[in-house]
């Protein structure tokens, strides 16, 4: 039980930490995992690439695909209304940083 509530927890973290990099610069899923896992988010990609396609379906991120040596590599972008969402999150995660902090 204590496991579940702490995974949907992360799970909004792992939300803004994607968020923030796509608005850094487009990324690929390898990248976003290796990334994750310097946080301590241990992620698969049959868990990290579900969660990219509900934010691009949730209009959050755009996803492009380029040739990368001889290989079709997906790159996620965010999106404006993703940026919105972005600075909201960061504005409420701030405020509870606030209160807890101590």
């Amino acid at each position: 039980m204590e496991n579940k509530i702490l995974r949907r927890l992360f799970l909004g973290f792992i939300h803004i930490h994607i968020l923030h990099h796509a608005k850094k610069e487009p990324f690929f899923g390898s990248w976003m995992i290796e990334e994750l896992q310097e946080h301590g988010y241990n992620m698969s990609p049959g868990t990290l690439y579900p969660l990219l396609h509900s934010l691009e379906s949730a209009g959050l991120l755009e996803r492009e695909e380029r040739l990368v040596e001889k290989k079709i590599r997906k790159y996620y972008k965010i999106t404006q209304v993703g940026i919105e969402v972005l600075e909201e999150a960061r504005s409420k995660a701030y405020e509870l940083f606030k209160e807890i902090k101590d």
